[in-house]
């Protein structure tokens, strides 16, 4: 009996003692929180507003009483250019723009853009007035009469006596600039054109046929005897 009584203690101390094991081993899962996504804060503070872009230190005061001292534009968008809609633009404005190197909104006579696209590219011929080949006289008699209603003698070197003459700072769009081409011994003029803008003028070339050249060309540069204006009643 003493020794079933010993067993029992035994087993009973063993028992006990494994309990306390595996409350020590035992781990309590802690709950888990979600975080909060209210409010969400940008990276470095930076807020976007229409038109500019303001950190959120230095925000656009928003009442009478916030000095706008305190408002710090980091960039700013040009808006300048809203006064002028391109959808209302004619697309040879765009496309010549291009062309003169120049803003579209400076090319308004839409009538003389017209007049330069009907006639890009016709070839050149001594003497010619059609759109199978013509010459610089003829192209810039036609679109003066035409555009601004002025009439011009026949050839360049009539056009240059009758115009008055001007400082090429003073040259502007209708105005006919004239040169000599015919060598160092001709001191005639035989090449004539019709200023545009931006140094470059519409003329029919002998090379290219009707096409934009430029004032600071080479070519033309070394060749160029100066600006004409002939006054007419569109002008």
């Amino acid at each position: 009996m003493q020794m079933k009584n010993g067993i029992l203690s035994l087993v009973l101390i063993a028992l006990l003692a494994s309990c306390n094991v595996f409350k020590k081993t035992t781990i309590t899962a802690k709950p888990v929180t979600k975080t909060s996504r209210k409010n969400p804060r940008f990276i470095d503070g930076i807020e976007v507003t229409p038109g500019s872009v303001v950190t959120s230190k230095h925000k656009t005061a928003t009442n009478k009483h916030q000095s706008q001292e305190d408002d710090v534009t980091v960039s700013k968008v040009n808006t300048d250019f809203v006064n002028v809609n391109i959808e209302k633009m004619d697309w040879l404005q765009l496309k010549y723009a291009v062309m003169l190197d120049a803003t579209a909104e400076l090319l308004t006579n839409v009538d003389l853009l017209k007049k330069m696209e009907e006639w890009w590219g016709t070839k050149y011929c001594m003497g010619g007035s059609t759109k199978n080949c013509i010459d610089c006289s003829a192209f810039t008699q036609i679109v003066m009469q035409e555009v601004y209603k002025i009439g011009l003698p026949r050839t360049a070197s009539e056009q240059y006596h009758l115009s008055d003459k001007i400082d090429d700072s003073e040259l502007k769009e209708g105005d006919l600039v004239f040169f000599h081409t015919g060598g160092k011994r001709s001191r005639e003029i035989s090449h004539v054109g019709i200023y545009i803008t931006n140094n470059k003028f519409v003329n029919a070339s002998t090379s290219n046929g009707v096409t934009i050249s430029d004032l600071n060309d080479p070519y033309w540069k070394a060749r160029y005897k100066g600006g004409g204006r002939v006054i007419g009643s569109e002008r």
